[in-house]
Parts: C-alpha cells; structure tokens; sequence
C-alpha cells in the first residue's frame, strides 16, 4: 500500500511538472543602461525587441517620464519621452478601434471614448488582461465625478475590439506597455493621458463651431496649446466643472 501511494504521488508530480511552463527568462547583456526586466506571460521584453528604435533617434533613454495624447477623429495615439527638459514624440500609434461620437463620455453603457485629462499610476497596468495588455486610464476623474458622470474601466489596451475602451491591437500595445512600465517603476509616479476630439487647430476649432461641445473643447485647447507651445505637459486643475491649465512649474 505505501509503495502504490509513492507511485501516485510520484504520477501526479510528473503530470503537474508537464504542465507548467518554465519561467522565460531576459537576458539583458544587450542593455547599456541598467533597466528592471520586464516579464510579461509568454513574452519576454527587452530594449532590442522595441519596435521603439527611436529611442536611441531621439537621445531618449528606458525608463524617462512619459506623457500620451489621443485624437479621437484621427484615431492616433501619441507616445512622447522626456529628453532633457522638454518631451520629444517617441512614435504615433494607430488606434485600431474607438467607439462613439466626438464628446466626452458621460454615462456607463453610452459607449463613448472619454475626453479630458487623466492619470495612469503602475495600479493601472494590466498585464493580465484578456484584451492582452491594458492601462485603466482612470475614467471617470475628478472632474467627471463632479458631474455626475458615470462609467469605470476604460483602457487602453490590446485587441482590436473596443466598447468605450481604445484598442491598439496586440502589437502596439506590446510597444507602448514596456515603455509605459519601465517609466512608472523608475519613479515617475503617475504619466498624464491628454484626449482630444481631434487636433486641436484654429481650422479644427472653427469647423466645429456650434457643436454642443465647442465651450467644453475650448478649455481643453488651452492645454493643447501650452504643450504644442513648450514640449512640457500643463499642470491641470479640476474645479467647478471646469478644467483649467498653467505652464508646467
């Protein structure tokens, strides 16, 4: 009986043993700078896998702060990098899917993109996501809340699907999670995600006057001008229903 209770155990070892996966493991020879490695399931990141070759393009380092922004009518997102002082465009990422009309979201189930600033902190990654990889952009913020604005999980994330969520495929966001981690886990404490309509140029603005939301876009142009003006995200306050933007102190 002891013996037949040995071999069992020892069956079912084995089986447990086939099963799981070997941890992958980084190799960071390749790396000059010294960066965390970053294991994800069933990928491995390193800086030689970045599609991001313009890092080194642009002087830009692993692990800077970062700062995004979204145009909705464009369907692009773009990744900049603190390079020195000032932030530099790292890449423009096609946005494969977005949901809705051009206006802020402003009820769950209304299937709309969100409009304004939020802020991701590294509680906000995901790498377990079933959408592949995600980032919970905060939704809804301090000034949604004020509101009266409802809804929650609203990411940036992989896959090609999106209910109120802007999906960047697999691929890109592969691209844009690492560089998103990498700058949160050295110390950036939180990056700011800026979401816009569209482009926020004087013809943009001018086509879209008399829509129900031109007043709600013009506030948020003035932090679209501050950063196309210095390279350096606004600082942001939310009161009164209102956003309100200062130079970056």
């Amino acid at each position: 009986m002891k013996y037949l209770f040995l071999s069992i155990m020892i069956v079912l070892l084995s089986a447990c043993s086939h099963k799981t996966k070997p941890q992958k493991i980084c190799k960071t020879t390749e790396l000059k700078e010294e960066v965390p490695v970053l294991i994800f399931p069933e990928i491995c990141y390193t800086k030689p896998r970045f599609k991001s070759s313009n890092l080194e393009a642009i002087g830009a380092h692993l692990g800077s702060p970062i700062y995004m922004r979204i145009f909705k009518a464009e369907q692009i997102l773009e990744l900049w990098i603190k390079v020195g002082k000032r932030y530099k465009r790292l890449n423009t990422y096609p946005i494969l899917k977005t949901s809705g009309e051009l206006g802020p979201k402003t009820f769950e189930g209304d299937r709309q993109n969100p409009e304004g600033v939020y802020f991701i902190n590294i509680k906000r990654l995901n790498r377990f996501s079933k959408y592949h990889l995600a980032m919970d952009i905060g939704y809804p913020n301090k000034l949604d809340r004020s509101l009266g604005r409802t809804g929650n999980l609203i990411m940036i994330h992989g896959n090609k699907k999106s209910i109120g969520c802007f999906a960047m495929g697999d691929d890109g966001i592969e691209d844009i999670y690492p560089i998103a981690y990498t700058a949160l886990d050295l110390g950036q404490r939180y990056f700011k995600v800026a979401i816009y309509p569209f482009i926020m140029s004087e013809k943009n603005m001018q086509d879209y006057e008399g829509h129900p939301w031109h007043s709600f876009w013009e506030e948020l142009k003035v932090g679209y001008d501050l950063f196309e003006k210095t390279h350096l995200p606004p600082d942001v306050t939310m009161k009164d229903g209102l956003y309100t933007f200062k130079p970056y102190r």
